[in-house]
């Protein structure tokens, strides 16, 4: 035994007719391929917009919010499609609800 046959493993004679791979074997790969799939990028996306959801359902007058847009402002309607954004004292701007990237906490535009 030789160095090389630790680095390397020997090859051996196999039999005389190569048999066929199994049908079970064939297609484990691809479900296997498919699950890891929807584990590491479908999955946590149908969770990201399901909580986006719930986050513009419960919009209320008085939240502090940043649209995806990057405009920061204080809700002060609220409709069945659009949200009245106020970003300044007398400058209301209406988005669509689903523009809103994220509710701030409370008080956080008077500290910015």
């Amino acid at each position: 035994m030789s160095l090389l046959d630790l680095l390397i493993a020997p090859a051996y004679a196999q039999a005389a007719a190569p048999q066929a791979p199994s049908m079970l074997s064939t297609l484990a790969f691809p479900v296997i391929l498919l699950l890891i799939m929807y584990f590491l990028m479908i999955r946590p996306q149908m969770k990201r917009a399901k909580d986006h959801r719930a986050m513009v359902e419960k919009l209320a007058v008085g939240d502090e919010v940043i649209t995806s847009g990057g405009i920061a402002g204080v809700v002060r309607r609220v409709g069945d499609s659009f949200v009245t954004v106020e970003i300044a004292d007398n400058v209301e701007i209406r988005v669509q609800k689903n523009a809103v990237g994220n509710v701030l906490p409370k008080g956080s535009l008077k500290n910015a």
